[in-house]
């Protein structure tokens, strides 16, 4: 019997809250409408502040990139010629 019971407090808690949950949620309408407006404004504001400093970031990084990649080109223009024709000797030979 004490399945019965608790089967049936079960169907009438589900069948009321089925009942209760549209009168609610169309009294609390007009609460609830301007604040998830203003969190989907607030969730749209972030996501594009975080895209911009991604893009920033982005763009740095590339800027470093670009900025070491002139300083090793620099630096092996730099070297004197007899260093790179004994560097590619050794580098044949150990192949």
């Amino acid at each position: 019997m004490a399945r019965n019971d608790d089967l049936l407090k079960g169907m009438a808690l589900g069948l009321g809250a089925a009942i209760l949950a549209p009168v609610v949620i169309a009294a609390l309408m007009p609460v609830i409408r301007p604040m998830a407006r203003s969190a989907l404004k607030a969730g749209i504001w972030a996501y594009e502040k975080g895209r911009e400093t991604f893009e920033e970031f982005g763009e740095t990084v590339d800027d470093l990139v670009a900025e070491v990649e002139g300083e090793l080109l620099e630096a092996r223009e730099a070297e004197e010629p007899g260093d790179e024709l004994e560097e590619r000797t050794v580098g044949a030979a150990d192949t």
